[in-house]
């Protein structure tokens, strides 16, 4: 079944429909949270607030959109508020990992100087301020294009510009610290 044709049925009264988008988004929402806030916040509570949240919103959702931005869109807003609830800070932990170049192709040496790169590198990004942490997560690890982000983020195209100039101009800053 289609998104559409699942929340047409949700509407018309079939509750139980609503596990098919559960089971369809479940992962996707856990793994954006976990890019977004790492081990900060508890990622099953975070993903199941975000689908009671899309629950109670489903009757107002127009299809302006696909259902998954719309998803994405609740679960960008659910980590922020859990998070400035929380007034936690977000750890490295909260960035992917990054690949690291085989073992044939590098001595002991440069291994461990790619390592702590990496592990700078994440750090750096887990110090961004949220909208840009946010905005660059979307765009350098689940490969949404400008215009994707600001309708989950509901921002201009020309903040999402913005952000994302100003995340990697604060990377670099952060990084030759």
């Amino acid at each position: 079944m289609e998104d559409r044709q699942i929340v047409d049925a949700i509407l018309a009264g079939d509750k139980e429909k609503y596990a098919l988008i559960v089971k369809k988004y479940q992962q996707i929402v856990a793994n954006l949270t976990y890019k977004l806030c790492g081990n900060k916040l508890d990622i099953d509570e975070v993903t199941q607030q975000v689908f009671v949240e899309l629950y109670v919103s489903l009757p107002r959702f127009r299809f302006d959109s696909k259902l998954s931005s719309y998803l994405y869109r609740i679960t960008v807003n659910v980590v922020s508020k859990q998070l400035n609830k929380a007034q936690r800070f977000v750890s490295s932990d909260a960035i992917p990992n990054l690949p690291e170049q085989s073992g044939d192709e590098r001595n002991a040496q440069q291994s461990i100087i790619h390592r702590e790169q990496i592990e700078q590198l994440r750090t750096a990004i887990g110090h961004l301020h949220e909208e840009q942490r946010t905005a660059l997560v979307l765009y350098t690890f689940e490969d949404f294009s400008y215009q994707q982000i600001a309708d989950v983020m509901q921002c201009s195209l020309s903040k999402v510009e913005s952000l994302i100039f100003r995340a990697k101009k604060n990377l670099a800053k952060e990084v030759k610290r």
